[in-house]
């Protein structure tokens, strides 16, 4: 058995596989290449068979989304690095010894992430993770590269393996036994957001999450769901909310949840007056949902989950003010240096 598997999860991507599959088969000659599929109808299948033998496949009885695709493929994975990726993703010929590299080079470190730059424009950051990716206080991600839609050019500025708070899950290389002691993702989310909520976890276990410079990714971007797309924003504001209750302090729960309540209806009357209507319908059923499934993420939260975020990594300044308030379109606009502190 190789250190490393790969796992791509798929359904009905019939074209994305045959765009991006043979650049991950041909770089990663090292790994066991593995396709988790979701129950997919089109001929994704038939196509990988006939034509990339030695990748493994594994078929779900279900479409579970992105969270309950990896859950269920990962039980028949034994590698003791994997990586999940994501079927749009093309990579470069050396990413795969940087990663195995860094997990040799920092032990009590769970998961990483390479650059992942955007495969239209190679020269920029994608939105999905960018160089590593971060929260604020209330739970609103960026990145490294990325402060909501403001995309860097990667001049190499982030050519470090720092700590970050969250891998992309576009690309996430995770130390098997570690994601499955703090149980894996979470298949209520469905999918988006899922990897923060796990590198949460990760962290509060007393685990490392970081940035491996040297390894770079390119992603397409939006081939499940488009941004424009209403579910995406649901899935994007309900999932973000999850991410609090379950790993926030108790006492920073209620705070939190209120002052969200507020900005994410501003964000509703932003998205109004973009005659973007359907969009704040989708914030509305997010939090609507969200407080149906209050009680059962409480009940998520483990003993661990007492560490305040901003000694994780999370900024205690907010991302939205710091960019849409005072301008500030790039990472090292910020004036931030993420707080790291040694769990008891």
């Amino acid at each position: 058995m190789k250190t490393t598997g790969i796992a791509i999860l798929n359904w009905n991507g019939l074209a994305l596989l045959q765009t991006y599959l043979p650049s991950v088969v041909e770089n990663s000659t090292d790994a066991d290449v593995y396709v988790i599929d979701n129950a997919s109808t089109d001929a994704s299948i038939s196509w990988i068979s006939e034509n990339y033998p030695t990748v493994r496949i594994i078929q779900n009885n279900e479409n579970l989304g992105y969270a309950g695709g990896y859950n269920q493929g990962l039980k028949h994975i034994k590698n003791p690095i994997v990586v999940l990726l994501n079927s749009d993703v093309a990579v470069s010929p050396n990413w795969l010894a940087a990663l195995e590299h860094t997990f040799e080079t920092y032990p009590n470190m769970a998961a990483c992430q390479p650059k992942i730059k955007d495969h239209k424009k190679p020269t920029h950051f994608e939105y999905a993770g960018a160089a590593g990716g971060f929260i604020d206080r209330l739970g609103y991600p960026f990145c490294k590269g990325r402060i909501f839609s403001n995309l860097e050019a990667d001049n190499g500025q982030y050519n470090t393996d720092d700590r970050i708070f969250w891998a992309s899950g576009a690309c996430f290389a995770v130390r098997l036994e570690k994601f499955w002691e703090v149980g894996g993702l979470d298949q209520d989310f469905f999918a988006h957001m899922e990897e923060i909520d796990l590198s949460w976890r990760l962290q509060n276990a007393g685990y490392e999450i970081r940035l491996c410079h040297q390894a770079e990714v390119f992603h397409l971007g939006g081939g499940t769901l488009k941004s424009f797309n209403p579910k995406k924003t649901f899935l994007n504001f309900r999932n973000s909310l999850f991410c609090l209750a379950k790993n926030l302090p108790s006492k920073n729960v209620p705070g939190s949840i209120f002052t969200r309540l507020v900005l994410d209806g501003l964000a509703g009357i932003k998205f109004i007056l973009q005659f973007k209507v359907v969009h704040c319908f989708a914030i509305i059923h997010a939090h609507f949902s969200f407080y149906g499934h209050l009680p059962k993420m409480l009940r998520k939260r483990t003993k661990k989950a007492h560490v305040p975020a901003t000694q994780l990594g999370a900024m205690q300044k907010l991302i939205v003010w710091q960019h849409y308030g005072l301008q500030k379109k790039k990472f090292n606009q910020l004036n931030f240096q993420p707080k790291f502190e040694k769990l008891p």
